[in-house]
């Protein structure tokens, strides 16, 4: 007998859109491509093949860029909004804090196994076809990096029903806490050098949490424009003061071979960051739904971003890759084939960004039908899903 898990939603989903809320994600989404696609350079390795490097390591000036592009913070916001108006609703309905939660890990995780599954079909025809084993390897890392956001997202999304209760309580403060255990992290590891780097892992979730626990509030009608500004001036004070006087890195991303991380693990600078971000969503957000409104142009972008973000998430790196390693076999080209060793390598690479965004387009057309889950999850569903990571897996291992 065939065991299936139904999709059917207990509470009605027919709701209007919010097209702030749909614009702030959709900008999110393309913070995190461009800024991988920025950051991102592949180049010939010693060992033949494409291996990465970043250009923040020859040209420490742009780390200012990180902080526009790394907009996670408002990413996590948009989520706990949407997810804490959608339980409200689901609860209404009558439906179960579980059910909900089933949904929402389905709908995270059903385009992470596709694509899994996917890639691990295509490398071998990869290696048939003449590609190089450094560039597979680069293409494997390379579409596993980003899903650690997705397993984060995804504990923190187990926790709304907490973050509810929290809110409840003592409303957009709650969040306050989960930033205060960051800085508690932070003095143990760099101040008073009590516990290991790797001891910071263990704020992974306060501080991503830190924003989705005010999108929360914020979902309540809790958080003010005075509560807005407090938000932005002082995560703005605390950025400077981390940066400025307690020497913290600049980059809001890992530049290779630097001695200190600020996302890995996160350090303070994460939610002082989001913080600032958060409080600008908030106080934007009516002039945003204005535009949004008046340009349906721009609306149409927006919802389709918003239509196929498990997607692109996915698949942007995997098209850095196919055009990268179809030019290389062409020779060498400025921005996309040679190693990013100073700014100007920068600019060249947004000269690029047409041919990558066609890429993703195509593959976003090619694997669309994978951003929902199917109505019915079966057994064989799921066997195929242990199949597909497990094969994964142990090509990981094998060429490592």
């Amino acid at each position: 007998m065939t065991a299936t898990v139904s999709l059917t939603p207990v509470a009605p989903a027919v709701f209007h859109r919010e097209r702030a809320i749909d614009g702030l994600r959709a900008l999110a989404i393309l913070g995190v491509v461009c800024g991988h696609w920025l950051v991102g350079g592949l180049s010939p390795g010693t060992a033949g093949g494409l291996v990465v490097d970043s250009p923040l390591r020859a040209a420490a000036w742009l780390a200012p860029m990180t902080w526009l592009l790394q907009m996670l913070g408002v990413f996590f916001l948009v989520g706990g909004y949407a997810a804490g108006a959608s339980l409200t609703r689901w609860r209404a309905g009558g439906g179960t804090d579980r059910a909900w939660l089933r949904r929402r890990f389905l709908r995270l995780a059903w385009p992470v196994l596709a694509a899994v599954a996917l890639v691990t079909a295509a490398l071998p025809l990869a290696a048939l076809a003449g590609a190089a084993p450094t560039t597979l390897r680069t293409w494997a890392v390379l579409l596993v990096q980003p899903f650690w956001f997705i397993g984060i997202y995804a504990v923190v999304t187990a926790l709304t029903p907490v973050a509810m209760w929290l809110d409840r309580r003592w409303g957009w403060a709650a969040a306050l806490p989960l930033a205060g255990m960051v800085a508690v992290a932070d003095v143990a590891r760099y101040g008073l050098h009590l516990v290991p780097d790797w001891a910071g892992y263990l704020t992974v979730v306060p501080a991503w949490m830190f924003t989705y626990q005010l999108g929360v509030a914020w979902a309540r009608g809790g958080i003010t424009r005075t509560t807005a500004w407090r938000l932005l001036l002082g995560g703005a004070a605390l950025f400077a003061t981390l940066v400025v006087v307690l020497r913290y890195p600049a980059s809001m991303v890992t530049v290779p071979g630097a001695g200190r991380s600020n996302s890995n693990p996160p350090s303070l600078l994460v939610p002082a960051l989001a913080a600032v971000q958060s409080g600008a969503a908030i106080l934007l957000r009516e002039r945003f739904d204005r535009l949004l409104h008046r340009h349906n142009a721009l609306w149409t972008v927006v919802a389709v971003l918003n239509l196929c973000a498990m997607t692109i998430f996915c698949w942007h790196q995997t098209a850095l890759v196919a055009v990268s390693a179809g030019a290389a076999r062409l020779g060498s080209f400025d921005g996309l084939t040679d190693a990013p060793s100073s700014g100007a390598w920068v600019a060249e690479r947004l000269s690029w960004f047409p041919v990558l965004a066609l890429a993703l387009g195509l593959l976003v057309v090619l694997v669309r039908r994978f951003e929902r889950p199917a109505a019915v999850v079966t057994a064989r569903h799921r066997a195929f899903a242990v199949a597909a990571v497990a094969a994964f897996t142990a090509y990981l291992v094998l060429v490592y």
